[in-house]
């Protein structure tokens, strides 16, 4: 069984045990949360759709950590004109693991 769960302003493919980094959520390490957002269930050949969203359809999760990503860079420059500015950027994230698919 496979749901399309939507957080973050994201979309993700998901499946029972499935291990992914979604953007920060407000939760400690541990703990369940559930994801409401439900686009699409799915399991063998059934598929079930929502518009937008699956009525009574849920996905839940564990949190396994909070981290953040790789260091990336920022840069503006015009040639010619001794403009330059840098920056840099890492964004934050949560890493869970998802339990179970209802829906």
């Amino acid at each position: 069984m496979f749901a399309v769960i939507q957080t973050g302003g994201k979309q993700y493919r998901v499946s029972e045990g499935t291990v992914l980094r979604v953007e920060k959520l407000l939760a400690d390490a541990g703990a369940t949360v559930e994801f409401g957002e439900i686009l699409m269930v799915g399991e063998g050949a059934s598929v079930k759709l929502g518009k937008p969203f699956l009525s009574g359809a849920k996905v839940t999760a564990t949190v396994q950590a909070h981290g953040r990503s790789a260091k990336v860079r920022i840069v503006k420059f015009r040639r010619r004109k001794h403009y330059l500015r840098q920056g840099t950027h890492r964004q934050s994230y949560t890493e869970i693991k998802v339990t179970g698919i209802t829906g």
